[in-house]
């Protein structure tokens, strides 16, 4: 009889009898669950406290390698920390396609030598995806093309389609770590020298590798990739970004000679599987993936490397709350493998573990080659102000304008999306909100319509006010990308302008192709959200302007400092990355405040000194615990009701030294039509706190519809 963990919502292993020949713990096995059969992992013994006459056998031993122990061990940690059920853990790693499916051969469709009659916008899109990829299913391309079936039988009948037959799972190319690396400079020698031996001596270590915006990290770490692989061990790096993964991809190919595995939403389904199956027979030696990557099943896993440790997108927001970079350091201490935590500005509890020696550290303080660090200087807007209903200084709009008189680059930044964030009658006041959360919808002019940041939800312009019916009256209030597009036609109308936001493409495909078209020259002035911040490279880039460099600075979040810094820092940093020096302006409006004299100054150490002396003085993290809770639930009185009985019983917290603040509303009180309220959990460093919040959860007795989840670490507070 043995113990089998399914990724179904009923948080316990159930007991099977084994399968003739037996079974091994790790095996994956296809078992009964009612009238289903359902995917599982051994996990060792049955407890055997049922009626053996009625357990049911395991249906099949899938011909999958078994999940090693340190991977089991690693859910099991990772569940326990973030106070996850183990079957959500589960359906982490498991989330591919046709897991027990066996090895064979599938019909895909490639691009043919022939050439259609005649060219139309499907045809367009069909080719496009084609020649980006290696072959697709016929649905597959279908979907991605955005064309019906039709489009593609045409195609195939002129020989433009081929289908063929090809593996299931085609093997991947070998990646030889002896072939030459670029030319390093001797701080870059000195860290990839460190890097390698870290990796050399199989054991656990994390190593802080900081280094100015284009001081050649991605070099450096290669080469300790580049050990991982000559030892015959795998290695993983994890990309905030899936538009940063086309041009990494191409640095990979040209270090190693061949490409490695992918793994985030924007590959196919079948190189999905293909991935999975190859980290698990350890064919795939080097991954590049978003953060749930972290789940593969790696057979050998020597190195992690966390490329802009700081960026946000690594703490998952929802379903399993985990954050990357520290469940990256949990794994790699359960395989004694390296860790490298690479950021021109690293979040704080890096930089704060570094300088308590937990982790190492190595700086490069130099760009790569010729190119130098951009000039900074601060607009102050409250003498350089644009006119009414414009945005860009007169200072900025001088410098845009030499810019493009040199056939350079200019970048305009600006982190928030669309064209304006609030629609507001000029009769009546009223702001249009979504319906189903405590929003506003945003407007977003160039696809004629409002949209809902929170949940999604989208509606037309209207014609009329909402609530006092007169037309005409509503007004775009501030601006978004798309507005200050508006204004830079106005202002330049020769210029090619092109928006990079993440709500702007249709695809991750073709957002990296529109990245590596601007990286070409295709666009004389980008706008941009924060997605141009991460570790794009523009070589004709030499101006930034940053337009409200005081945004992120509004709202009293814990680390509203700490982002806005990373954030113009990092965004400042893609000028003049190549032979011309570039150049940043920053716009603000208190442009004496800590944070933007930080930012010119360039003191980053004094930066960091000061801020974590005022976590260390609030016992904010990382020099305290926080643990958010947050009650949601379509009945607003019930949720309040729920959290106030929280907030009562909250005795076993207050025992260990906590405090406990709230309950209150969530700074955006209502998302999908749900009510949130939020507690918040603070605590002294070092206090174990998931057994007591446990504890304390399983307490009150939740109503239907009503939820009560736990947020270890908490980045975000709304």
């Amino acid at each position: 009889m043995v113990s089998v963990l399914t990724a179904e919502p009923l948080d316990r292993f159930l007991d099977y009898k084994a399968p003739e020949g037996g079974v091994w713990d790790g095996a994956f096995v296809r078992v009964p669950l009612g009238p289903r059969k359902v995917i599982g992992v051994v996990w060792g013994p049955g407890a055997g406290d049922y009626d053996y006459a009625k357990i049911r056998p395991v249906g099949a031993v899938l011909d999958v390698p078994p999940m090693a122990e340190d991977m089991r061990q690693f859910l099991v940690r990772a569940a326990e920390y973030t106070l996850t059920p183990m079957a959500a853990m589960l359906r982490l790693a498991t989330r591919v396609p046709d897991l027990g499916a066996p090895p064979g051969l599938r019909k895909i469709l490639r691009r043919g030598l022939g050439e259609p009659e005649r060219m139309t916008p499907a045809r367009e899109r069909v080719l496009e995806v084609l020649e980006a990829g290696d072959g697709f299913a016929p649905g597959e391309l279908s979907t991605l093309a955005g064309v019906s079936s039709s489009v593609i039988s045409g195609l195939e009948k002129l020989g433009v389609v081929d289908r063929v037959t090809a593996p299931r799972d085609a093997p991947f190319e070998r990646l030889d770590p002896d072939l030459p690396s670029k030319d390093l400079n001797v701080d870059q020698l000195a860290a990839a020298k460190a890097l390698r031996e870290a990796v050399r001596s199989r054991r656990y270590g994390t190593v802080l590798l900081k280094g100015v915006t284009g001081s050649g990290k991605t070099e450096v770490y290669l080469e300790a990739v580049a050990e991982a692989l000559r030892s015959g061990r795998q290695a993983l790096v994890l990309l905030p970004e899936i538009a940063l993964t086309g041009a990494f991809l191409e640095r990979v190919e040209a270090r190693f000679g061949a490409r490695p595995a992918e793994w985030h939403s924007g590959v196919t389904q079948a190189d999905r599987r293909r991935c999975w199956r190859g980290v698990a027979t350890g064919e795939a030696r080097l991954v590049v993936g978003a953060r749930s990557a972290l789940f593969l099943p790696f057979r050998e896993l020597g190195l992690i490397v966390v490329d802009e440790e700081h960026d946000t997108s690594y703490k998952q927001e929802d379903g399993v709350l985990y954050h990357a970079r520290d469940m990256a350091v949990l794994r790699a201490s359960m395989t004694s493998a390296s860790v490298v935590l690479a950021s021109a500005t690293p979040a704080l509890e890096s930089w704060a573990n570094a300088r308590a020696g937990k982790y190492a550290r190595l700086d490069l303080a130099e760009r790569f080659g010729v190119a130098e660090l951009p000039e900074m200087a601060a607009i102050d807007m409250r003498e350089d102000r644009p006119e009414r209903g414009r945005w860009v200084s007169s200072a900025l709009k001088g410098a845009t304008f030499q810019r493009l008189q040199a056939g350079e680059q200019v970048l305009w930044f600006l982190n928030r999306r669309g064209y304006a964030p609030v629609t507001q009658c000029r009769a009546c006041g009223h702001q249009i909100g979504c319906k189903e959360c405590d929003a506003r919808l945003v407007e977003h002019r160039f696809q004629k319509k409002l949209m809902c940041h929170q949940c999604g939800a989208e509606r037309g312009v209207p014609e009329a006010c909402p609530d006092c019916g007169k037309e005409g009256m509503l007004a775009a209030i501030g601006p978004g990308v798309e507005r200050l597009a508006e204004e830079a036609a106005a202002l330049f109308p020769e210029a090619r302008i092109e928006i990079l936001s993440s709500d702007q493409t249709e695809s991750a495909r073709a957002l990296k192709a529109r990245i590596e078209a601007i990286a070409e020259g295709s666009a004389d002035i980008i706008i941009g959200t924060q997605i141009v911040a991460k570790g794009h490279n523009f070589p004709k880039l030499t101006l930034v302007g940053v337009i409200d460099a005081d945004l992120g600075l509004q709202g009293g979040d814990l680390r509203a400092a700490e982002r806005t810094f990373q954030l113009v820092r990092q965004v400042a940093g893609r000028a003049g990355r190549a032979e011309r020096r570039g150049r940043a302006l920053i716009q603000s409006y208190a442009p004496e405040h800590p944070v933007i004299q930080a930012i010119l100054s360039g003191e980053e150490e004094a930066f960091w000194e000061a801020e974590a002396a005022s976590r260390e003085e609030a016992g904010a993290p990382p020099f305290g615990r926080m643990a958010g809770v947050i009650v949601s639930g379509p009945d607003e009185q019930i949720v309040t009701d729920v959290a106030r009985q929280l907030a009562r019983t909250c005795a076993g917290v207050v025992q260990l030294g906590a405090q406990v603040f709230g309950p209150a509303p969530a700074q955006i009180a209502r998302i999908r039509g749900r009510y949130r309220y939020r507690l918040l959990v603070k605590a002294p460093k070092g206090r174990v706190l998931q057994p007591a919040l446990a504890a304390w959860r399983a307490g009150v007795k939740l109503p239907a519809n009503c939820r009560v989840t736990l947020d270890i670490d908490p980045q975000s507070f709304f």
